[in-house]
């Protein structure tokens, strides 16, 4: 909020507050492969649009009201909600609500800086003109159904690009009602793009997970860095390698990493939803992924 006083959303392009990796000083990098900040977007302000390489998630974390445009269409955000920019697709954001609008920006910077392919373009325009009515592309994709005809709008990305809270948290809730919890992960579902079954985008895995009341979780690891935002609830994570740990507490808006083959423990004594994104994709299409659940 102070530094939506100092700076403009328009002077800024985007007002982000980069969540830079303490060991990766000067990357602006959160792991190895991956960015992650914090876009404020006050009221009557536009972020403009433009267009680049990365691929880009967002997901909501305090607000309601604002708005993103991807390809003529727009979502309105809430908290909680999971929203796609595809790569080179134009987007801008906007926020007509009364309040301020906080999300989470995940994105594949320091893995495309790292292939040297980045090209950015900024739009003619400062919003893109609606063409599609709000909704559309979740009607056509997100029913498991599809259209006769047409290519995938974004390439190898989803052609959903907002996945709604209300609908993944209730997936969550019934199946932490109905099925055992997995004593590892509790209650997780992956985002899938329905064209595929696999990955949102290329780059990115997305996942959301409940933490059932009294949840103890077994210790686990993997390869694929991981970045949680809490989205309800409170618990604990303990994180250990080379006989070093750390134990953090975490609440709702909180921010925590997993980093590579680092072994990790989940707890919640009341129950919590988190949101969690990782480089997935990209090991899995190189073979080198890895997975221990001890």
């Amino acid at each position: 909020m102070r530094a939506g006083e100092a700076i403009t959303a328009g002077e800024a392009v985007r007002r982000v507050l980069i969540l830079e990796n303490p060991a990766l000083r000067g990357q602006s990098s959160i792991t190895q492969s991956l960015y992650a900040g914090l876009q404020l977007i006050l009221p009557g302000e536009v972020a403009p649009s433009h267009r680049h390489v990365q691929s880009a998630l967002r997901f909501i974390v305090e607000g309601s009201g604002a708005y993103t445009a991807v390809g003529g269409e727009r979502a309105t955000m809430q908290p909680g909600d999971f929203i796609i920019t595809p790569s080179w697709t134009l987007h801008d954001h906007g926020n007509e609500s009364g309040g301020p609008v906080v999300w989470l920006d995940g994105l594949d910077i320091p893995l495309v800086r790292f292939l040297d392919a980045g090209f950015a373009e900024n739009d003619t325009r400062p919003s893109q003109a609606v063409t599609r009515t709000e909704g559309t592309s979740l009607a056509r994709y997100g029913h498991n159904m599809a259209p006769v005809r047409g290519d995938a709008p974004f390439g190898a990305t989803s052609p959903i690009f907002s996945y709604p809270y209300e609908r993944s948290r209730e997936a969550l809730h019934k199946l932490e009602r109905d099925a055992p919890a997995d004593a590892w992960d509790g209650v997780k579902l992956r985002y899938i793009n329905p064209l595929t079954g696999g990955s949102p985008m290329p780059t990115m895995a997305t996942f959301l997970q409940r933490l059932p009341a009294g949840f103890d979780g077994k210790p686990w690891r993997q390869t694929d860095g991981a970045v949680f935002s809490v989205v309800e609830g409170h618990g604990e994570v303990l994180i250990e390698r080379d006989a070093q740990s750390q134990r953090f507490e975490y609440g709702p808006r909180d921010h925590f990493v997993i980093p590579s083959w680092h072994t990790a423990r989940l707890n919640s004594s009341a129950g919590c939803v988190l949101f969690s994104f990782s480089d997935r994709p990209v090991q899995q299409a190189l073979g080198i992924h890895r997975e221990e659940r001890l």
